[in-house]
């Protein structure tokens, strides 16, 4: 028995809520896969708050038609199609997704779409390999630390050596 059109339109409507909330989206060929292992990969895409969705092609399109930011996914719709969902860790996400297709090798990449950008593989690896916010932080955090020692020791120097010239001077005229 199919799905109902009012079911149809539950669907499509949840899917463009998930695709409002969501910075990238990416499209793979999922055949093959066991329900376990899609389960583990829907557990480590949830680590970096992202998700994977399962459904028909025409779906996805019905929810992509209207929205210039989604629509170059359809290029992307052939054949068994999954959808991760990546809204705010998307290079921790990327690289859970790659993990997990180097981990089982039964995953295939289609392309992503960003800000109304289709992306290819090259691309979306480009993405996935850029720092996390978190590493960003942290380097800027180092280097702003580091500028502030070489000016406090820069800072003290100044009347260390000028200590250093009068107890000198002192030094020469009692010898």
């Amino acid at each position: 028995m199919g799905r109902t059109l009012a079911n149809k339109k539950e669907i499509v409507a949840e899917l463009k809520a998930r695709l409002s909330e969501s910075q990238m989206a990416l499209v793979i060929d999922y055949q093959g896969l066991t329900d376990a292992e899609m389960k583990e990969l829907r557990q480590r895409l949830r680590q970096c708050n992202a998700s994977c969705k399962v459904t028909k092609n025409t779906l996805m399109e019905l929810a992509v038609k209207d929205s210039d930011t989604w629509q170059p996914m359809t290029q992307f719709l052939k054949g068994p199609s999954a959808f991760l969902l990546l809204k705010e860790d998307i290079g921790g996400a990327i690289k859970a997704y790659q993990e997990f297709q180097k981990a089982t090798k039964k995953t295939t990449l289609r392309g992503g779409v960003m800000e109304g950008r289709a992306l290819d593989e090259a691309q979306v690896k480009a993405i996935g390999d850029l720092p996390s916010k978190e590493q960003l932080m942290a380097q800027i955090a180092g280097a702003l630390n580091a500028v502030t020692a070489k000016i406090a020791i820069g800072i003290k120097e100044v009347p260390a050596s000028l200590a250093r010239a009068m107890q000198a001077i002192a030094d020469k005229g009692a010898a």
